[in-house]
């Protein structure tokens, strides 16, 4: 958003795709670990360092909304696809990973299965605006 309000078209979309069936705190937990993934590797989506009136700094976010969206496992192991093949830029969020405590654990929970067999709950993709609608095609706008 600009200062007079009016709201600005981003050529590209950031996205979470969560399965359907997870519980509230799954549903955050997932979303907020995807996330990471995108702002950490392309700092073209991170904005600038914020600081309110006193000067008091604080850190930059993401420069552009973040879409969340819901859908099937199926949707989900779609999308999944669908942004391999576009070659988008995705995280990604396996069941197993919530019986994980630690970072090294989750990259070996991963490793462990074929990308065609991964038990998807969480997707994050970015990529410019159409190709991101196609990837997400089925999904619908979580609640």
């Amino acid at each position: 958003m600009t200062t007079d309000n009016t709201s600005v078209r981003f050529d590209t979309k950031i996205a979470v795709l969560l399965r359907e069936d997870l519980a509230p705190w799954q549903r955050l937990n997932v979303t907020a670990f995807l996330v990471s993934g995108l702002g950490s590797t392309l700092p073209e989506v991170i904005g600038e360092p914020y600081a309110d009136a006193d000067g008091t700094p604080y850190l930059p976010m993401f420069r552009q909304p973040v879409l969340v969206l819901e859908g099937t496992k199926e949707t989900l192991t779609a999308a999944h696809g669908r942004a391999l093949s576009r070659s988008l830029p995705r995280s990604v969020f396996t069941s197993d990973l919530f019986a994980t405590g630690n970072d090294q654990d989750n990259r070996a929970a991963v490793r462990a299965v074929p990308k065609d067999q991964l038990d998807l709950v969480g997707l994050a993709v970015y990529g410019p605006r159409n190709a991101v609608d196609k990837v997400l095609k089925g999904a619908r706008m979580h609640p």
